[in-house]
């Protein structure tokens, strides 16, 4: 059982339809064999599906494209290419709008990255993601009053994950945080790992 989380004091997000109404876990697995690169499913904890994201094979900058089970193409995540010192990824809307930018860091011990955006209230927002040194886990906090918003827990959950290198991450989202924005900084930790490991 994943642990719960605070309700945050006002909504966080972009997408309203995603803002969890409760502590919410999400389990996102990495499709096996995936013809189009880095494709995930996105479930509730009760296995019923919530988004799914696209891969594509011949991007140079990784875009991976978020469509909800309507088939609505709600954004991409892909990284910027013209940032040397820190990795940066941008979520953008499908005319290419940049709505999120999520920015690493150096930390001594782990890892750690700050997602900026303006909520769909008009807030500007900054949350910090910090994770533990081999990247299996991370806390995404709210920089105004140090809240967990949403934390990342990596997991092996079958043999076949390990043979066939699959990642599963369990999200928890707190009460009032947009899912579908908490998906896109676990998707981008996983790319972030992933490019370490070429």
């Amino acid at each position: 059982m994943a642990p719960q989380l605070a309700p945050v004091p006002q909504p966080i997000g972009i997408f309203n339809q995603f803002i969890a109404p409760h502590s919410e876990t999400l389990i996102l697995r990495e499709k096996v064999m995936s013809l189009s690169g880095d494709s995930f499913e996105i479930k509730l904890q009760s296995g019923q599906p919530l988004l799914r994201i696209q891969g594509s094979i011949l991007s140079l900058s990784g875009r991976k494209s978020v469509f909800d089970m309507a088939g609505n193409h709600l954004f991409d995540i892909c990284k910027e290419l013209l940032h040397l010192i820190h990795t940066t990824y941008a979520v953008e809307d499908p005319s290419k709008r940049k709505l999120m930018e999520i920015k690493s860091s150096f930390a001594l011990f782990g890892s750690k990255a700050t997602a900026t955006f303006t909520s769909a209230n008009g807030t500007a927002e900054a949350l910090e993601m910090k994770g533990n040194w081999f990247d299996t886990a991370a806390d995404i906090i709210d920089k105004k009053n140090g809240a967990v918003v949403a934390r990342i827990d990596r997991k092996l959950l079958s043999g076949r994950d390990l043979l066939f290198g699959q990642q599963t991450y369990a999200l928890t989202v707190a009460p009032g945080v947009d899912m579908a924005l908490m998906v896109a900084l676990c998707i981008a930790m996983d790319e972030k790992n992933n490019e370490e490991k070429r």
